[in-house]
């Protein structure tokens, strides 16, 4: 069984529910870590085998990220996007600053808060073989995480407006086929060549080798409201990956979906999550969102059922289509004001994970 990791980043906000920016205060002798800007904290996981052990890593990191949050005066949240307008500052890190400076706007912008899941892999070359295949798929994981119907308070119209942000920087979003690791770093370094990239950590692909671990690192979700959602979003990809490297030991080719079918993919999933139709992952057209869904867990079945986990993550997306996802909460809650978005978010953050037995 492949490890998996999880890094998560959250909001920090005052008692009025606006961001501020504490988060060089806050992970002071504590071993979090800094974001892009001081309104965010980020969490992670040590690699994990089990669901349980990740579910416990998990809501570790939550409870020791809230206390530190609460330390310098400011509450933690796990949502993509700030429901109230705020004003942003940018980490007082050099290379931060870089980034500001030649981005502007798109950089300025970017308080957004994601989910980041880390797949080992044997080998470069493994990882760009299943890169290059688990590209049709993703965006049935950012319908599963979509929490981020809000911004600069008002209701965006999407489930995650956090990806429509988060796509303006230009080396963000899907990928083609790249065939080997030779290849994904040539490309690599022509986008660092044409200023599109400060440096190998500016490469924002749903879907790209890790700079620090011998891992697939997969960024297409929002940070989950809740943690047993971030739990099925990273045994699911966990599945992937393994089911995708298989496909390419045994010879089978990988799809070759064009880049543009599979943004528009993306684009359908940010905008509607689970409320309406998304992309089938095969066939490219339009099904419920329940059928995409239920495509993704039956490609990766056999996976799941050969490590014990195919009841696991059919409960969790039974739960999870039954109350809806971070967004349809927020909607929930927002009929009540966004200061009660908040003031749910909070509590539903650190709510303890139960599996399913």
């Amino acid at each position: 069984m492949r490890t998996v990791g999880v890094e998560e980043e959250f909001l920090l906000v005052d008692p009025a529910g606006r961001p501020v920016g504490v988060a060089g205060l806050a992970a002071d002798g504590c071993s979090l870590d800094l974001e892009f800007m001081e309104q965010m904290l980020e969490t992670g996981t040590v690699p994990c085998l089990t669901a349980a052990e990740l579910a416990d890593q998990l809501s570790s990191g939550r409870r020791r990220a809230a206390a530190a949050a609460l330390d310098a005066g400011a509450h933690l949240v796990a949502l993509a996007t700030s429901p109230r307008r705020s004003s942003r500052s940018v980490t007082a890190k050099r290379r931060y600053r870089r980034m500001l400076a030649e981005f502007g706007l798109t950089a300025s912008e970017q308080l957004t808060c994601g989910c980041h899941v880390h797949v080992e892999v044997d080998s470069p070359d493994e990882g760009v073989a299943v890169i290059d295949r688990i590209g049709p798929w993703l965006p049935c994981l950012l319908a599963l995480s979509a929490n981020s119907p809000f911004w600069e308070s008002q209701d965006s119209g999407y489930a995650s407006y956090r990806s429509q942000v988060w796509q303006r920087w230009p080396t963000a979003g899907p990928t083609e086929p790249f065939g080997s690791a030779s290849a994904y770093n040539a490309v690599v370094d022509g986008l660092i060549a044409a200023g599109a990239a400060l440096d190998p950590g500016m490469i924002y692909f749903d879907a790209r080798l890790s700079r620090r671990y011998p891992t697939v690192e997969v960024r297409v979700a929002d940070v989950c409201l809740r943690t047993v959602d971030a739990v099925l979003v990273a045994v699911l990809i966990r599945a992937l990956v393994e089911t995708s490297a298989r496909a390419a030991h045994d010879g089978c080719p990988a799809p070759d979906t064009r880049a543009e079918l599979l943004r528009g993919a993306a684009w359908r999933a940010g905008r509607h999550g689970l409320g309406d139709h998304l992309v089938h992952p095969v066939t490219g057209r339009q099904v419920p969102a329940v059928d995409a869904v239920s495509a993704l867990l039956d490609h990766v079945r056999p996976v799941l059922a050969e490590q014990g986990e195919d009841a696991l993550v059919g409960d969790l997306w039974t739960h999870l289509a039954a109350r809806g996802n971070g967004a349809d909460a927020q909607r929930r809650w927002a009929r009540h004001g966004l200061r009660n978005v908040l003031r749910e978010a909070g509590e539903a953050t650190m709510q303890r994970p139960e599996l399913p037995a």
